[in-house]
């Protein structure tokens, strides 16, 4: 995209005199040829999923002002984003390619949405360094060839993670033929984040019919679910480093830290589930370890807080949800929390620079 002339291509010190950064770690993008293939599937009917018609059929039909807000911004990687953050007082946004990315799309079509979604970041990365970083875009579908997108985006285009929509029409990274991802990015010591995107159709039906898929519940309890099995699954006993950051303040799992130990506990004593096997440690063992929470959407001290305090203030970190929830008084609500001038620093910067690598 054109930068208009004299635009200035970076901040690298806090405005405002605050001491600290405004890193926000969950910033959304997408390239117009990916609207364009999800726009030509619903026009000709080629991809009937109830979550892709619910979630793409709204934002790319931009029918409402909020549609319309989201879709411009969402293509936008230059003047627009860059006003929108000065305006909300953000330093740096972490931009990730936007639910449900590659992971509806046939193999062949992700990767290659995947790579060009990669460049087309990247070159914005490299016009507004101060200001853009990047999370690789993967197609699942092809674990190998994923692991390869993993390495190509760490070490030839400078991003600083990896981005999954959660599910790949249906299926989970628990299963052990996307284990080659999570061999990738924990030998790179690159970050996984997990975010959500509208739930399967063997899931969504309760959900749709009440309009509860998308954001307001239906997307935490999917990507809720999906950590879920990361976990008892046994992932993090094989890739001990591996880092998985997830959005929305662990998308409802802190509350159930005492229930999740108990209950996995008695089910693997019962035997009940051949899936449910004996994992080295507790559930809310590997939250703590392995896991980091952002604050995308969830601008809410009380919230914010009790995650702090059960997982631990280095495993929560600032993000926005930009466009989604493009909110610039939520901003303010955060540098209003009851922590000192250092925890507020590690909380909008520096957590984000060293789970990031920034």
């Amino acid at each position: 995209m054109t930068e208009p002339a004299g635009a200035d291509p970076g901040r690298p010190a806090p405005s405002g005199g605050r001491g600290y950064l405004r890193i926000a770690t969950e910033e959304a993008f997408a390239p117009p040829e990916l609207i364009t293939l999800g726009r030509d599937r619903i026009d000709k009917r080629a991809y009937d999923d109830p979550g892709f018609l619910s979630l793409v059929g709204y934002y790319a039909g931009a029918r409402s002002e909020r549609a319309a807000f989201v879709f411009d911004r969402l293509q936008d990687l230059g003047e627009r984003r860059l006003a929108d953050m000065d305006a909300a007082g953000i330093d740096r946004q972490v931009i990730s390619l936007t639910a449900p990315g590659t992971q509806v799309l046939e193999p062949g079509d992700a990767a290659a949405i995947a790579a060009l979604a990669n460049d087309r970041l990247a070159e914005a990365c490299r016009r507004h360094p101060e200001r853009f970083s990047g999370l690789t875009a993967i197609a699942p579908q092809d674990p190998a060839g994923a692991a390869r997108e993993i390495e190509r985006g760490h070490r030839e285009l400078g991003f600083n993670g990896v981005i999954i929509n959660s599910h790949t029409k249906g299926e989970y990274l628990d299963d052990r033929k996307f284990w080659p991802i999570f061999e990738a990015a924990e030998a790179l010591g690159t970050p996984v984040y997990l975010h959500p995107t509208s739930p399967p159709r063997t899931m969504i039906g309760p959900l749709l019919e009440a309009g509860l898929d998308g954001a307001i519940y239906g997307f935490a309890v999917e990507t809720g679910m999906h950590v879920l099995r990361i976990i008892t699954s046994g992932v993090f006993d094989h890739f001990p480093a591996l880092k998985l950051v997830v959005g929305h303040l662990g998308e409802a799992l802190p509350f159930w830290l005492f229930r999740l130990d108990y209950m996995h506990a008695a089910g693997v004593k019962a035997g009940r589930y051949e899936a449910m096997r004996p994992i080295a440690a507790k559930p809310s063992e590997y939250l703590r370890r392995n896991v980091w929470v952002t604050t995308s959407g969830m601008a809410w001290e009380p919230a914010i807080m009790f995650c702090r305090q059960v997982l631990g203030p280095d495993r929560v970190l600032y993000a926005m949800d930009y466009p989604y929830q493009y909110a610039p008084d939520e901003v303010a609500t955060q540098d209003s929390l009851p922590l000192s001038p250092g925890e507020l620093k590690a909380f909008f910067q520096t957590t984000a620079e060293e789970v990031f690598g920034l």
